[in-house]
């Protein structure tokens, strides 16, 4: 297939520039769009385009395999079992600790990969390539870590023993918003536990999971252990939900597809992991530095464009304090700048999908259409159908879509409140419950809704608490499982139980 042309309501000012920054790689290999599949680089039969989001301009080609290119990868990787599981923990722990070293050394030309086809300004896409060399720094020591135990006997004469064993081949659905980061946070702990992985990412980022697969390689992971099969998610889906031998399953996504991967996987019961929507709030009490509450809603809110699960969705501030607020973070907003994300100038790139686009001005106009307030940041009327301008909306009730459903885009919801009790209830209103963030200067007041507050991840005066040491994850229809942490490790582990038995003798 050849690239695609330039898309209707696209940005022709803009066209171009994606493509100029990718010829310039040093690593021309970093964008030939070849899979990896039993060791070998396979350009496959049939190609697809990858498209820069923010132009809709076609920059480069990747294969597009089909569910027999799966099958080969599942039939290599688990022929490469055995030997990986085998190898001394320390032993695959260096070879991680080499890819996370390659992946700083080239941290530039991946940024640029990043940021042509996800559309993240080029400086987060930086941080997310050093944030996810810290996942493999990270699970390469707790490959030397998981420890077993010894439990005290309760049989006369008996030794009992507890192992953690690797759990067999591992398949990895990995999403568009951090293309880089979400194959080493499952590949890291899946490879350190001793099992071999294939990556299938999303469709709208190839290349840089494939660049990342090069200098896997490149670190001496060996043949069938680490594979990325690229191409159409439901035809690629299918063989790893059938296949037996597929032992672990882990995907970050939406929810919807999240059940429909957790319903397909249980008929051969895999360990299934899902890191899944987010509709986070954020607790904005009346006794906090206005100032304060504000910078961190802005950094909880407009990271990756707001195409983040973390992101805060809904923004409830104590009516006290509620007109103040309103009137700093707009005028915070106003500073922020809309582009290309490979323009320095760019704080908000655009959205990766043009239904996500399409989802934020629904909720724009539904909002408005029930009372909310609008206030939106000017941007270049020549940017294309992708760009959401950032976009405040005051007023808001618990009747708008934007307060029941996730965002995934540059758009604030403000909601007044009046009481502790009233917020912790509307804020554990809602079938997610990923993460969600608390601003107080009240000792007391955090520590309650700490315990109160009914999600996975809370932080407290602070928008940032993300890393390689946390357990992330989600209760209730956040998903399964926890990815970091020492507990990252054991959704790739099985526990063994051993009694020997007659010692006396």
């Amino acid at each position: 297939m050849v690239l695609q042309a330039v898309r209707q309501h696209s940005s022709p000012h803009l066209v171009g520039l994606a493509a100029t920054h990718l010829q310039g790689l040093t690593r021309r290999d970093f964008v030939a769009g070849a899979a990896l599949i039993d060791g070998r680089w396979t350009a496959g039969a049939q190609r697809d385009a990858v498209v820069d989001p923010a132009t809709g301009e076609g920059i480069a080609n990747f294969a597009s395999c089909g569910a027999s290119d799966m099958e080969a990868a599942i039939e290599a990787a688990e022929k490469s079992f055995l030997a990986w599981r085998q190898l001394l923990p320390a032993s695959r722990g260096g070879i991680l600790r080499c890819w996370a070293s390659l992946m700083r050394d080239h941290l530039e030309e991946l940024a640029i990969l990043v940021t042509s086809e996800q559309g993240k300004p080029l400086a987060e896409a930086r941080y997310e390539i050093a944030y996810g060399a810290g996942f493999l720094e990270w699970f390469a020591a707790e490959g030397e870590r998981a420890y077993g135990e010894t439990i005290p006997s309760h049989k006369p004469g008996s030794l009992l023993q507890v192992r953690m064993q690797p759990i067999g081949v591992a398949a990895a659905i990995t999403p568009w918003n951090f293309p880089i980061a979400m194959i080493t946070r499952k590949a890291g702990a899946a490879l350190a536990a001793g099992c071999p992985v294939i990556v299938k990412p999303a469709p709208e980022t190839p290349l840089s999971a494939l660049a990342l697969a090069r200098l896997a390689e490149e670190a001496g992971v060996p043949r069938g252990v680490l594979q990325v099969v690229t191409g159409d998610p439901i035809e690629l889906s299918a063989p790893l939900l059938r296949d037996p031998r597929i032992r672990a399953l882990s995907f970050t996504g939406s929810t919807q597809v999240g059940r429909l991967l957790l319903e397909g996987a249980a008929a051969t019961v895999k360990k299934v992991s899902l890191e899944l929507g987010g509709h986070a709030p954020f607790l904005v009490f009346d006794d906090v530095c206005v100032a304060k509450a504000v910078k961190g809603a802005m950094a909880a809110k407009f990271a990756t464009s707001g195409q983040d699960c973390l992101a805060a969705n809904r923004i409830y501030v104590q009516r006290g304090i509620y007109r103040r607020f309103v009137e700093a973070f707009a005028a915070a907003m106003a500073e922020l700048s809309t582009g290309h994300g490979l323009d320095p100038a760019t704080d908000i790139g655009p959205m990766t999908k043009i239904s996500v686009a399409n989802k934020c001005r629904a909720q724009i106009d539904d909002a408005i259409a029930k009372g909310a307030r609008r206030f939106s940041v000017r941007q270049d009327e020549r940017l294309g159908a992708n760009f959401v301008p950032p976009t405040l909306l005051s007023e808001v009730s618990d009747n708008m879509l934007i307060a029941s459903e996730e965002t995934f885009g540059p758009v604030a919801a403000v909601l007044p409140f009046d009481s502790e009790e009233e917020v912790v209830a509307r804020a554990n209103a809602s079938e997610m419950g990923l993460a969600a963030y608390v601003y107080t200067d009240s000792l007391r007041r955090a520590l309650r809704l700490s315990e109160s507050i009914e999600y996975g991840m809370v932080g407290i005066n602070t928008p940032s608490f993300t890393g390689p040491p946390i357990p992330f994850g989600g209760w209730r229809q956040s998903g399964l499982g926890r990815e970091g942490s020492r507990h990252g490790i054991e959704e790739y582990m099985e526990l063994k139980y051993v009694c020997f038995g007659d010692l006396a003798g």
